[in-house]
């Protein structure tokens, strides 16, 4: 990268909000910037900077990054987290929240210098050895407050 367009990326940082949201607009074609977070906007508008200057990704590496997500990304990817019957045998179909990991994986929170860890399960969570239907229900045992689970365990 030339000095001029590292330059030109570094005196972005210091523009205001209103002054990156229109910098975004030019860049992308009259698109409204979707985010008012300015490190956010810094980072798309660097970015794009350099994509003008010297190209995307090609068709070949978009391909590969599609396939890699379909295949490793455990967030959205149906074979790694299938749906499964409920548990009195019928064939209606568990629906699981997509910001919950895959079944097995370990959450980890420090809460008040005490280390929790709470375990994915297929119909529910593992804490303390034993299973609660929600994180809210955790949250709540471990702080005494109701509190979102999501929001507790910070997915």
């Amino acid at each position: 990268m030339t000095k001029t367009k590292l330059s030109k990326i570094m005196e972005l940082k210091e523009k205001s909000l209103s002054d990156l949201k229109a910098t975004y607009e030019e860049l992308f074609d009259g698109k409204k910037a979707p985010s008012s977070n300015k490190v956010y906007l810094w980072r798309k508008i660097a970015y794009r900077i350099q994509e003008i200057d010297y190209g995307g990704l090609s068709s070949k590496a978009e391909n590969k990054v599609q396939e890699l997500i379909q295949k490793y990304d455990p967030i959205n990817n149906k074979t790694l987290r299938p749906d499964t019957p409920a548990m009195n045998g019928s064939a209606k179909k568990l629906k699981r929240d997509k910001r919950l990991p895959i079944p097995g994986t370990v959450i980890t929170k420090e809460y008040k210098g005490i280390k929790l860890q709470v375990k994915i399960l297929e119909p529910g969570f593992e804490y303390k050895s034993k299973t609660y239907k929600s994180l809210t229900a955790i949250a709540k045992e471990v702080t005494g407050a109701h509190w979102n689970g999501y929001l507790f365990f910070s997915l």
